[in-house]
């Protein structure tokens, strides 16, 4: 009987997923992968511009998996007050991708990308964590591990708890289960903690001449490590250029969780909230 390496679907408690466990199961002589989708609320799936399904989806099943390769896929939540989300994904040969997104407003939403990757040494056991924002402090099983983006190699084969950390961001945590010989990816997306305080700007000076502030984004960062500028607030419009993390530019005018801005080069276009700060 042909095995794959089969994750099980995440529990969500409260504002934390939870990963139980990987149960391991491996395939001969296919070169195919599994993915599985879980959104709040409820959402359409597409793959590469093509519906496949609504969540919860999981192409588990030997005859339903995917061909490897990397993918563009498209969360449409049903609830039409939520911006959809949109990734790049890789498919590997007899591992489960898993993909969950909880939506919100603006930035309140998050989420996660887990996947498994072989390498060279059989025994060998690595952890990377990449994080939308950078720079988050990295903690296994309660110890401090760095900042994201991490590269751990140092972890044992067992149960981990892994948890995301940074001020004005809501923490994060996932249980994860490492195997010899792979690299497990968690792409952890955090949520802005809406707890924060207010900055408080002084009151201006009655005898001073008011200047017109000028309002400014900052991009922040990706996993691709860019974000493309779209001639229409729609994540389907034609791109018109692509910005970098630590950016800043001009707002021309918002709508509907994006953001117009000025480009160095005078064209304007459209980026999305979701990874855009507004100064």
């Amino acid at each position: 009987m042909k095995k794959l390496i089969f994750i099980l679907i995440p529990l969500l408690v409260s504002f934390t997923l939870i990963f139980l466990s990987y149960q391991f199961i491996f395939l001969r002589g296919a070169s195919k992968g599994a993915l599985q989708v879980t959104a709040s609320p409820q959402s359409k799936v597409f793959l590469n511009g093509k519906q496949i399904g609504q969540t919860p989806l999981c192409k588990c099943e030997e005859n339903d998996m995917l061909a490897t390769g990397e993918y563009t896929i498209r969360l449409v939540p049903n609830d039409s007050r939520f911006t959809e989300f949109q990734e790049k994904i890789t498919i590997t040969r007899s591992v489960l991708t898993v993909v969950d997104r909880k939506f919100g407003e603006g930035a309140d939403s998050e989420g996660s990308i887990i996947s498994l990757s072989p390498i060279a040494d059989k025994k060998a056991v690595q952890l990377l964590v990449l994080s939308l924002p950078d720079r988050v402090e990295v903690l296994v099983d309660e110890s401090v591990s760095g900042f994201s983006p991490v590269l751990l190699k140092d972890l044992t084969v067992s149960d981990h708890t892994l948890k995301l950390r940074k001020n004005g961001y809501k923490d994060k945590t996932i249980r994860i289960r490492t195997q010899p010989g792979y690299k497990l990816t968690a792409i952890m997306y955090l949520s802005i903690d809406g707890n924060k305080e207010a900055l408080t700007l002084p009151e201006a000076s009655p005898s001073a001449s008011p200047t017109p502030a000028i309002a400014k984004v900052e991009i922040l960062q990706t996993p691709t490590g860019f974000l493309r500028v779209r001639s229409e607030a729609s994540t389907g419009a034609g791109e018109v250029g692509r910005v970098t993390p630590g950016e800043t530019f001009e707002i021309v005018t918002e709508e509907d969780e994006w953001y117009q801005i000025k480009l160095a080069n005078g064209k304007q276009g459209w980026v999305s909230s979701q990874y855009a700060r507004k100064l």
